[in-house]
């Protein structure tokens, strides 16, 4: 891999982290025709990017801080993303069950003028309203997405008959869901790279110091270092951001991330509970809680906890203890136990710095702030982010880039297709049509799977499999060799993990077994070199991980 580095170890641009927001600037920069190679010193999409609530949503919590700007851009990029990634991105139905009228109206204004208000509460149902108006204020795209919706404690026991009885309204709007995030994060690499030759990028791969002779770039798994030169640097390594300046020769301290831990249920009485949308609750003292289907689980989040180191993120046991108690205030007699968790994880959100405020009230916008190293290069260093703005934010950062470097933007980004998203069929008729028209031997079922799961760029897989078989796993449900082998020359696979937990949705899922685990790790040994004690290793390393 290093290789490709020491071949040609000069570029205009080097973005450092390819997290959602390093990717999306890439491909920004990409389409400018700007010469940029990005490394990450794990995987794409493996930091704080791989901890997100799968949600593409404005953030209705942030009006209550004044943040009218950061919700009226994620509402827009909302809409937008619903368009250019209809393959992943999808309308959300959110319902927020709420026990109390009036409560958190006194201390709202407090938390908006003086980003203070004592001890959180919940929000009640006024207050509720008044977010909910602006909400569709912001966020109506042309009138397509529907109106909220109050309803009294009737009817919603009536849509939602195991809720707490004791609910006084429910709140309905719409938002987004993103079923698999890292797939898009695959899909922006992918649009990068096809631009052409002046365009790198390098997942295991760490700038880990600066000389006068250049970046020094670090092999992550073996160890191996090079120089190498640009004009300037891009620091997209999100809650590392710190971390990466003082290894370049920076003294900041521009975050102050908050853990955000999660877990995912196969618990089939909640996930028909649900029905099919967010449910999106507050306790009364304000903590909060979502519950989200998909995939046949429940995904329950999030955590709001300070960490001031981002490698330290792990989802603790009181954390699972209070997802629980606040699943059970809205659904009480749905059991839940630790035997249902397929899936936990945490990550580190690249909050802002912000002293002693209390996390709830610490900004989630962005900003981008532009240092010089001694040896004189430019450094944009950003500064928070979230899944949603991604495009808005990577355009952000690649104007001022292009700004630096006395160049003009000649492509926008706005309305383009990310993609598997372009030409996708978002009808049953459409898509039927597009099932038969490439499915060549395969069942419709299958075409149709694999659509879903890659959007239009599944057409190239489909040829492959018509022509040269597509032979099932025994042990890993939905997939073949075949198709196992397309992610793997395709997609910068290094190790199994990256097949598991951020090419598909198998360890999200806890659908793989450890047959499962070693079938896959058979299956990418010849491509990957691994001799029989490397496979051991990765297998040990996943087992590792799922025990955790």
């Amino acid at each position: 891999m290093m290789e490709r580095v020491r071949s040609n170890p000069r570029a205009t641009v080097l973005i450092v982290g390819g997290g959602i927001n390093g990717l999306s600037t890439l491909r920004e920069l990409a389409l400018q025709g700007v010469d940029v190679t990005l490394v990450e010193k794990n995987d794409y999409c493996s930091g704080a990017s791989a901890a997100s609530s799968h949600m593409i949503h404005g953030g209705i919590r942030y009006l209550e801080n004044g943040e009218f700007r950061l919700v009226r851009e994620s509402l827009l990029e909302r809409n937008r993303l619903l368009a250019s990634a209809p393959h992943y991105v999808k309308p959300l139905k959110t319902t927020m069950p709420i026990f109390s009228l009036f409560s958190g109206v006194l201390s709202a204004p407090l938390k908006l003028l003086f980003h203070r208000g004592g001890k959180p509460k919940e929000r009640g149902a006024l207050l509720i309203k008044i977010g909910l108006l602006l909400y569709d204020t912001f966020g109506r795209n042309a009138g397509t997405m529907p109106r909220h919706q109050f309803l009294g404690r009737k009817r919603s026991l009536e849509e939602l008959p195991a809720m707490n009885p004791a609910v006084k309204f429910t709140a309905h709007y719409f938002d987004a869901a993103i079923e698999n995030p890292e797939r898009l994060a695959v899909d922006l690499l992918r649009d990068a790279l096809l631009q052409g030759e002046h365009v790198r990028a390098l997942n295991y791969i760490q700038a880990s110091g600066a000389t006068d002779q250049g970046i020094v770039l670090t092999d992550t798994r073996t160890g191996d270092e090079t120089l190498f030169e640009a004009d300037l640097v891009i620091n997209a390594a999100g809650p590392w951001t710190d971390l990466t300046n003082r290894a370049l020769g920076l003294s900041t301290k521009y975050l102050g991330g908050t853990k955000g831990s999660h877990i995912v249920l196969d618990n089939p009485e909640l996930f028909q509970a649900c029905d099919n949308r967010e449910i999106f609750f507050e306790n009364s003292d304000g903590r909060i809680v979502l519950m989200y289907p998909l995939v046949g689980r429940v995904l329950l989040g999030t955590t709001d906890i300070p960490l001031d180191n981002p490698d330290d993120a792990e989802c603790t046991e009181e954390e699972v203890d209070y997802f629980f108690d606040l699943a059970s205030h809205v659904f009480p007699n749905i059991s839940l136990d630790r035997s249902q968790i397929v899936y936990r994880y945490s990550g580190v959100r690249p909050l802002p710095a912000a002293g002693d405020v209390s996390p709830g009230v610490v900004s989630r916008d962005y900003r981008i702030v532009s240092d010089q190293l001694e040896t004189g290069q430019r450094v944009l260093s950003l500064i928070g982010g979230k899944w949603t703005t991604f495009r808005a934010l990577g355009e952000h950062l690649a104007n001022d880039a292009l700004a630096t470097l006395k160049l003009r933007r000649s492509v926008s980004t706005v309305g383009l297709p990310i993609g598997g998203g372009k030409d996708f069929p978002t009808d049953h008729a459409s898509r039927s049509r597009w099932i038969e028209a490439h499915r060549g031997k395969l069942s419709r079922e299958r075409a149709g799977e694999l659509l879903a799961r890659y959007g239009t760029i599944a057409e190239g897989l489909l040829e492959i499999l018509s022509g040269d078989g597509d032979d099932a796993l025994r042990h890993v449900p939905g997939f073949s060799t075949q198709e196992v082998t397309w992610l793997l020359e395709g997609e910068h696979v290094v190790t199994l993990a990256d097949v598991i937990f951020r090419r598909t949705l198998l360890g999200f899922t806890g659908v793989v077994s450890d047959e499962g685990v070693q079938e896959l790790a058979t299956v990418i040994a010849p491509h990957a070199g691994w001799s029989v004690t490397d496979i051991a290793r990765e297998v040990a390393s996943i087992r590792l991980e799922q025990a955790a």
